[in-house]
């Protein structure tokens, strides 16, 4: 729905002193079946500055951008959008295919108002920062639900995901996506690469996937995951991306991806996470992640995991996807069923 409203100026505070940032079209409707419009969207990021800026801070963020609400087409700004004001900082940052690009990197309140003026939902902050671009100091895993499960049962695996990060060493933080999937990351120190971490991600979804092999996954072809949940290793690529706390997404509701306690987790909705309700939830109940940073630890069980699944078991790389290069010892990215057909005449 068009807006005619007039453009508004917000007065934002920042470390250095109040910015004006101008608020278009204020009044334009978001998401229609809420009748949620760009001017509350705009409010909600002002009500979890606070909390999305220590997710963000020093970041390589990508914005997912909804012009025309949630109805129209999205697209990706991979590279700071033209006219960005003058304090909207970048980091540089390479894609696998070797090229690079100046992307925003969040450092005030002002710079999520401005983003969310242009229509941007979700924020997609690297799993790095902007010291070192190439040694991720975030491990993530998304756990995603197969046709015939649910939220319920990611929910359910990611249960056994914190207990194997737990005998790895490693911290879990879980969070709705946003949809009917659970992202759980966990803070690293930042002395390996993108493929290390990609490995060590394998290696930790694997023995998930093994303790419950009727219900977790880690097959990248969707033919042979059935009804289970996708613990999805490439998310750990680089220039892989997943939305980050508190952002909203793309969703008729204005769902949120809300991080909880491992407490909470069992019985929560997704649904219940919006642009409505998670500010009052933020201020009642504080951020469950707070203390995320100060819970770094390390890959080397991890990746001896790894090594020795490689070593001893056969199991080795998985397949990358497709639009990366070929990757060293990856295998064939060939889907099984089409690997099995010989050639006729």
């Amino acid at each position: 729905m068009a807006s005619t409203s007039p453009a508004r100026l917000l007065t934002v505070a920042g470390p250095h002193g109040d910015r004006e940032v101008r608020l278009t079209s204020p009044d334009k409707v978001c998401f229609p079946e809420r009748g949620i419009t760009k001017g509350e969207v705009v409010e909600y990021y002002r009500a979890v500055a606070e909390p999305l800026l220590r997710v963000l801070l020093g970041r390589p963020t990508n914005l997912k951008r909804y012009p025309d609400g949630v109805q129209g087409e999205p697209f990706y700004s991979k590279r700071l959008p033209k006219g960005a004001p003058d304090y909207v900082e970048t980091t540089r940052v390479t894609f696998p295919s070797g090229r690079t690009a100046e992307t925003l990197c969040p450092t005030e309140q002002a710079v999520l108002v401005w983003a969310a003026n242009m229509g941007t939902f979700d924020f997609h902050p690297w799993p790095v920062r902007r010291a070192d671009t190439d040694r991720p100091d975030e491990l993530r895993v998304d756990l995603d639900p197969q046709p015939g499960t649910d939220f319920a049962d990611a929910a359910a695996v990611a249960v056994v995901l914190r207990e194997v990060l737990d005998e790895a060493g490693l911290v879990g933080w879980p969070k709705t996506s946003g949809g009917r999937g659970v992202h759980v990351f966990a803070r690293i120190r930042p002395e390996w690469d993108f493929v290390d971490v990609r490995h060590a991600v394998i290696a930790i979804a694997r023995r998930v996937a093994e303790r419950l092999p009727s219900r977790a996954t880690v097959d990248w072809w969707k033919e042979e995951r059935g009804e289970r949940v996708f613990l999805d290793y490439n998310q750990a690529a680089r220039d892989r991306t997943v939305a980050s706390a508190w952002s909203v997404r793309g969703r008729p509701r204005a769902t949120v991806s809300m991080p909880l306690t491992w407490e909470s987790l069992p019985d929560v909705e997704p649904e219940d996470f919006d642009v409505r309700t998670v500010p009052g939830l933020l201020a009642r109940h504080g951020d469950p992640h707070e203390g995320m940073d100060a819970a770094a630890g390390g890959l080397e069980r991890a990746l001896d995991w790894f090594s020795a699944d490689e070593r001893d078991r056969g199991l080795g790389e998985l397949p990358y996807p497709p639009e990366y290069p070929k990757m060293p010892g990856e295998p064939m990215r060939v889907q099984p069923s089409r690997a099995r057909r010989t050639p006729t005449d």
